[in-house]
């Protein structure tokens, strides 16, 4: 039936074009044909009835962009970071942590002291602007001089703390390889491990987090979250040689403390008992410690500010841990039954 109207419409198109003198015809056929048909068209219809509401979704939007504080486009003198450009960060402290891994690096008869200079200057060009962004995001009364100075000293410790965080993450490139047979290579850890990536995510972010920067280690952390699976919050302490065996779903809370060759798998979650006290648990311990040594498999969940994994302790799979374990312990489930019908 549409398809025989369409037709109909089409043929009284022509047929009133035919009327027409032939000057008039030419200089109304375009136009004539486009409206008999948009007219009819089910995409036109659509269309015209967005365009009637338009007017009304738009003001919908003003408003709220006026009344919601976290909305701030019609702040002019708003400050806030920017996303893409803390990634690209990311980007460029990885290519320095490892050249030649994810760039277009290559030797020359000067030796690494250039690309290492040349990368460090543009990593600390990006870096001042998103710090200085994220100071006068958290406090827009601070006075240029004090938002210099703040940003001055957050990149110098910054940098200079770099080289001890790539000895850091050799470490965990060490533990990922001696805890996985299946890595064939170091190389292959680095390249292509989500857990490792998270941890080296971790391991920046957690610097600016202790320099009190606001917003960036969580944007750090949370784009590890997107692209690796694994959510650890800047604020975890986590020691030397530690590695994540598979990575995805593993959780690990703000104020948890991780040891030394500490090695946990998939689905694994550092967390909190009840956070129905919300902001008022702010600045408590909420999240568990797990001393040195310490073996945790997939799906365990170990929860609660003062519970204390023992060291050389092995948590089993699956496991639900709220109280402390003493050191060199083993935590299994017992009386589970699997039932086959």
């Amino acid at each position: 039936y549409r398809r025989q109207r369409q037709m109909c419409i089409r043929d009284r198109a022509y047929e009133t074009l035919e009327k027409l003198t032939k000057s008039k015809r030419g200089e109304h056929m375009h136009m004539f044909i486009g409206i008999v048909f948009s007219r009819h068209s089910p995409r036109a219809r659509s269309r015209a009835i967005f365009n009637r509401k338009l007017d009304d979704i738009v003001e919908d939007f003003e408003k709220n962009y006026y009344e919601a504080e976290e909305i701030f486009f019609t702040k002019q003198d708003w400050h806030f970071p920017n996303k893409h450009r803390i990634i690209e960060i990311l980007d460029d402290i990885r290519r320095i942590m490892f050249p030649r891994y994810f760039g277009w690096e290559v030797p020359c008869e000067t030796g690494p002291k250039y690309f290492i200079g040349d990368t460090l200057t543009r990593i600390e060009h990006s870096l001042r602007k998103q710090v200085r962004e994220a100071l006068l995001f958290r406090d827009e009364d601070l006075s240029k001089d004090e938002v210099r100075d703040r940003t001055s000293q957050i990149c110098s410790d910054f940098f200079y703390r770099l080289p001890e965080i790539q000895r850091l993450l050799l470490k965990d490139v060490q533990a990922a390889f001696d805890g996985d047979p299946a890595a064939q290579s170091k190389e292959e850890v680095i390249f292509s491990y989500p857990g490792f990536y998270a941890t080296f995510v971790y391991r920046i972010a957690h610097e600016l987090y202790l320099a009190d920067v606001p917003l960036i280690p969580r944007i750090m952390s949370e784009h590890a979250h997107e692209v690796a699976g694994v959510d650890i919050n800047a604020g975890a302490q986590i020691g030397e040689y530690f590695f994540i065996d598979h990575a995805t779903g593993v959780v690990i809370g703000e104020t948890t403390v991780i040891g030394d060759h500490v090695k946990i798998y998939q689905g694994v979650t550092l967390g909190a008992l009840s956070l129905r006290a919300g902001q008022k648990l702010k600045g408590t311990k909420r999240h568990p410690t797990i001393e040195d040594n310490v073996t945790i498999y997939s799906g365990a969940s170990v929860l609660g500010g003062d519970t204390i994994i023992g060291e050389g302790s092995v948590i089993a799979g699956n496991s639900f841990v709220t109280e402390s374990v003493p050191p060199h312990s083993r935590v299994v489930l017992t009386n589970q039954e699997v039932i086959v019908k």
